[in-house]
């Protein structure tokens, strides 16, 4: 398929999965995934911003709004839980998906997830920057406050990480994500409060997220120690320096933690950590297209348009993305065992269709 065809494709399944009250589908046509994710909306919200289709982006917005707009009782309840210095279990916490319709999900699946929350603040800020209309901001006060209170007292707490997994670890792609929220917004506002958490955010990051020179994918607490806990890469690693700018796309840490991402998981696409084990760990387009989007921002163009082709190759006839595809798995022995269990991987996975477009903006 065409570059023009696929980013027409990708724009129109996008906006035929869109719920009427603005919510996106992570995948229609898989069952686990028929909810919608904050952190997968932003993105995919941020990709129709980028594509012109910005009534899209702020419908999804408003949706957050929709969900979030009530749960002042409950934040501030946490709140006052964590100055009382009491328990508070994970399952208190915000979900980190949500019905299409806005309801809260409550199933089993792990919920505390904190990079959804940080990515939609910086998506609503980018979005505002992009069409200028800041009566958002009054629109949506108090979900973005809500939000903020959230972010500003959690930050820190273990948390799932973007894949749905290590809940007993704190991610700094996570991080970057609360980082990149709290800083976007405090700059728009021009709210020092906001500005001056970031900035503890990413001094915490570079204090005790760094291993042998580059960026770990999870560090824990020993006693009263923060330190890395799984020391290897994660592809999710390269938000710290795109979108969300905890470090330069040509940071020396940056540009060492690319290489182990190149050495330990690059193939024809990237793959998400070494032990990835689901669907027998193959490689996603979503990664290898933000991959190709931080080469574009180094400058790097082949490299960039080598992904962008790679990407464009897995798509079916009719212009739909999967998550993954089953190449250079990590784990061949466990592919079978997931297609038992749920079928094929998802297709479409719209936050893969969005990374294609953002890729393919990136580089015009």
């Amino acid at each position: 398929m065409e570059r023009e065809q696929l980013i027409n494709s990708s724009i129109s399944i996008i906006k035929l999965n869109q719920h009427p009250s603005g919510g996106y589908v992570a995948s229609p046509l898989f069952p686990p995934y028929s909810y919608s994710w904050l952190r997968d909306g932003t993105f995919i919200a941020n990709a129709m911003d980028r594509s012109m289709e910005t009534e899209s982006a702020e419908l999804f917005y408003r949706w957050v709004h929709h969900v979030l707009k009530d749960k002042r009782p409950r934040v501030d309840a946490l709140i006052r839980k964590q100055e009382a210095k009491e328990w508070i279990d994970r399952s208190e916490f915000f979900g980190t998906r949500y019905h299409l319709d806005g309801r809260d999900d409550l199933s089993e699946w792990g919920h505390f997830q904190l990079d959804g929350y940080g990515a939609w603040l910086w998506g609503l800020t980018e979005h505002i920057r992009i069409t200028g209309h800041s009566e958002l901001l009054n629109e949506l006060r108090e979900t973005i406050e809500i939000t903020v209170d959230y972010l500003m007292t959690f930050w820190h707490f273990p948390n799932f990480d973007c894949w749905e997994e290590f809940p007993d670890y704190v991610h700094p792609a996570t991080l970057a994500c609360v980082y990149g929220g709290l800083k976007a917004l405090g700059e728009l506002e021009n709210r020092a409060p906001l500005l001056e958490k970031a900035a503890l955010i990413k001094k915490f990051i570079m204090d005790h997220a760094i291993y042998e020179g580059r960026f770990v994918k999870s560090i824990h607490c020993l006693g009263e120690v923060w330190q890395p806990a799984l020391n290897g890469v994660d592809a999710s690693l390269l938000w710290l320096a795109v979108p969300f700018g905890v470090c330069e796309v040509n940071d020396p840490i940056m540009l060492k933690t690319v290489q182990a991402i190149e050495a330990d998981l690059k193939h024809g696409g990237i793959q998400r950590y070494v032990e990835d084990r689901y669907y027998g760990g193959g490689e996603w387009l979503l990664l290898t297209a933000w991959y190709g989007w931080y080469q574009a921002e180094l400058g790097n163009r082949e490299e960039a348009q080598r992904c962008l082709d790679w990407v464009m190759s897995k798509a079916d006839k009719l212009g739909r993305l999967p998550e993954q595809v089953a190449e250079s798995l990590r784990d061949p022995s466990s592919h079978p065992e997931w297609i038992a269990k749920w079928g094929e991987p998802a297709l479409p996975l719209l936050w893969s269709q969005a990374m294609f477009l953002v890729l393919s903006d990136s580089l015009k």
